[in-house]
């Protein structure tokens, strides 16, 4: 699977091995994942933008699977907390996972315009904040990283 929404590639296939991977998953550690649960799944992998729950939750209303709220919520509280996808935080969005065979400290790069997201893979021992918590004796469990910016096809035209 691709992990990188801003080049081109088969958007089928990119789900396909995003929900064959979750199934596996699943099916190793004994998880339900249920019709809802991969219909979230399908449809965060769809496009590679952040979506918000009441987003998903119309999509799911449009196909007849659920009308409420605590539908789509149980969904993605279930696909962030086995790591099938991520909440960006700036957008108050969720995003499917593109690294799910690793454990991994993911970064976001937030198109402004177009609005899709990649997920990149960053190094959680380096850099400025990991030394900063070794000198203070602090454990990092944790972090988030979102950067926001233009895209490359957003960026054609645009002056430097």
């Amino acid at each position: 699977m691709t992990s990188h929404a801003f080049e081109p590639h088969d958007h089928h296939s990119c789900i396909a091995d995003g929900v064959a991977a979750a199934e596996r998953h699943c099916a190793e550690n004994k998880l339900q994942f249920t019709k809802v649960r991969r219909r979230v799944l399908e449809i965060l992998l769809e496009g590679h933008r952040a979506m918000g729950a009441y987003e998903v939750l119309d999509r799911l209303r449009e196909e007849g699977l659920g009308s409420q709220p605590p539908i789509a919520y149980r969904a993605l509280d279930f696909l962030v907390s086995h790591g099938f996808a991520h909440r960006i935080e700036r957008r108050n969005a969720f995003i499917a996972c593109t690294h799910l065979s690793e454990q991994h400290a993911p970064a976001f790069l937030i198109c402004r315009s177009c609005e899709r997201v990649v997920e990149a893979e960053i190094d959680p021992g380096a850099g400025e904040l990991s030394r900063a918590a070794a000198a203070a004796g602090f454990v990092i469990e944790r972090t988030v990283r979102e950067a926001e910016g233009l895209c490359p096809d957003c960026t054609q035209g645009v002056t430097a």
